[in-house]
């Protein structure tokens, strides 16, 4: 059965309601940093496990979570990071690259690694769309959507 993942970034202290719908009942749930409240940890946690990192914005009370996470589930190796240009040049065992703060969703693959930006689901900045993403891993395969969330 494959496993059913959240991914979300720079949510700045806001995890909205169309969020936690949307993702009520994933397996596991991957954070790209810029999270700027413990709290919003705690409440993911208590939707799936989680896998984080440290953003920029993650000032003392993140000093314990990681600055880069690698991982696997399934057949699929991790690698997050809050900021794509500390991406190390050496990834030869990663299937997926996950990183955010742009807040800008990207999705593309470069030499067989999957590179995912999900963009912001927190506070809407400039003129910016907000998105998360969700993926499904079955063995080695992943599959990726996109979810926008209309702003008011």
């Amino acid at each position: 059965m494959a496993t059913k993942i959240a991914i979300l970034s720079d949510t700045h202290g806001l995890l909205r309601p169309e969020v936690l719908d949307r993702i009520a009942g994933c397996d596991v749930i991957i954070h790209g940093g810029d999270i700027n409240k413990p709290e919003i940890i705690d409440r993911l946690k208590e939707i799936a496990p989680v896998y984080v990192v440290r953003g920029n914005n993650d000032k003392e009370w993140a000093e314990n979570i990681p600055e880069s996470l690698t991982f696997q589930i399934e057949k699929s190796r991790f690698f997050v990071v809050h900021n794509k240009k500390f991406v190390a040049k050496d990834l030869y065992d990663a299937d997926v690259v996950i990183y955010g703060h742009s807040h800008k969703y990207a999705e593309q693959m470069v030499d067989g690694v999957l590179w995912l930006n999900p963009g912001s689901c927190g506070k809407r900045r400039f003129d910016q769309e907000i998105t998360f993403a969700m993926m499904t891993v079955d063995g080695s395969e992943t599959a990726i959507e996109k979810i926008t969330i209309p702003h008011t």
